[in-house]
């Protein structure tokens, strides 16, 4: 069979990889041209932000610890005010998806330039995704404002990462590439970069649980997490993402960790829908059943497997249908209510995953 017809248009992200390369951060700020950055971190993850950030010496217009899961557009708009203040020309996101989540509410409302350096394996720094929470709905879009401009993955800060935490964030990442399989608008490169990513991921995870400290694992699943996010940056989100969103807005569950349950449950509804995406897992996991795969790799890293165990309350689940129904976003398999109530059923209860 003949190579289908494509679009595929690469994302000007300039990608430095390799352990030890947080050194490289003033060159590359230097690089772009700025003098007055603003850091941008989690509350928890500051004294590692200012300590990264020290070699910058007065290219640091200050430090805004403000990033919080989902991003609250209040917080959004409380770093915006930090960045007008701190007349800074250009933004610095250490930490995880919430860091560089912040990061891109600013540079949504005023331009400035990204430099990610990223500590999770989220992925969202390589896409112009974005997302905000007002009244319990979280919003999102996409724009090549919040692109970042420079992503610095050293693989040596994801050493002190929790091995929950890791697995949390990697299964999140591969929620990415999972999705990216079946997108509308998916490419034969697309699709070589998503099925590498599963595999690397898949393959590093049970190492980087088992020996946190170990450098070797951690490399190959940042080197995963990258080709999630770019494969993410390159392709439209689904019925994954949209559950993901609903239940993190409007219920404000914890953002890896949802994406880690509904993964499995989310690809066994799309399952008869998408058999290339199907095979092509199941090449990656080494399992005929991949959404069968997933829900096992979850369960031997330690992860929750229910909505439940994230604090979800069942008396939610006719809400999340109706928002999920409501359609909006592409999706190989029609989204109807009797399907989403199979699905989020196991979810919600930590049923394995069934069509």
């Amino acid at each position: 069979m003949g190579t289908p017809r494509f679009v595929y248009q690469p994302l000007p992200v300039r990608v430095v990889f390799g352990e030890g390369v947080l050194g490289d951060l003033p060159a590359e700020v230097d690089a772009l041209g700025l003098s007055r950055v603003l850091v941008v971190s989690t509350p928890g993850r500051r004294a590692d932000a200012e300590r990264a950030a020290a070699p910058l010496g007065d290219r640091v217009a200050g430090v805004h610890p403000g990033a919080v899961t989902h991003v609250p557009a209040e917080v959004a708009a409380e770093a915006c005010g930090a960045a007008a203040s701190a007349r800074a020309d250009g933004l610095v996101s250490f930490g995880g998806g919430s860091a560089v989540g912040l990061a891109k509410a600013v540079a949504r409302e005023t331009g400035l330039p990204i430099v990610a350096v990223p500590t999770t394996y989220a992925g969202s720094e390589m896409t112009p995704v974005w997302g905000m929470t007002a009244d319990g709905v979280k919003r999102t879009g996409r724009d090549r404002r919040v692109l970042a401009r420079t992503v610095l993955y050293d693989p040596s800060l994801t050493l002190g990462l929790p091995p929950a935490v890791s697995a949390a964030s990697a299964m999140n990442a591969m929620a990415h590439a999972v999705e990216c399989l079946y997108a509308p608008d998916a490419s034969p490169i697309v699709s070589l970069m998503a099925e590498e990513a599963v595999r690397a991921l898949a393959g590093a995870l049970p190492e980087v649980v088992r020996n946190p400290g170990g450098l070797p694992a951690r490399t190959r699943a940042l080197y995963g997490a990258w080709l999630c996010g770019t494969c993410l940056s390159a392709t439209t989100m689904g019925l994954h993402h949209k559950l993901c969103h609903i239940l993190g807005g409007s219920l404000n569950l914890p953002h890896a960790e949802t994406h880690s349950v509904l993964l499995p449950h989310v690809l066994a509804y799309n399952r008869p829908a998408a058999p290339d995406a199907v095979r092509a897992l199941g090449r990656a996991l080494g399992r005929d059943d991949p959404a069968r795969a997933l829900w096992d790799l979850s369960g031997s890293l330690g992860l929750p497997r229910s909505l439940g165990a994230l604090g979800a309350d069942a008396g939610h689940l006719n809400e999340v249908v109706a928002q999920a129904a409501g359609g909006g976003f592409a999706n190989p398999r029609p989204v109807e209510e009797a399907g989403l109530r199979v699905l989020l059923g196991n979810a919600w209860e930590g049923r394995p995953p069934a069509a």
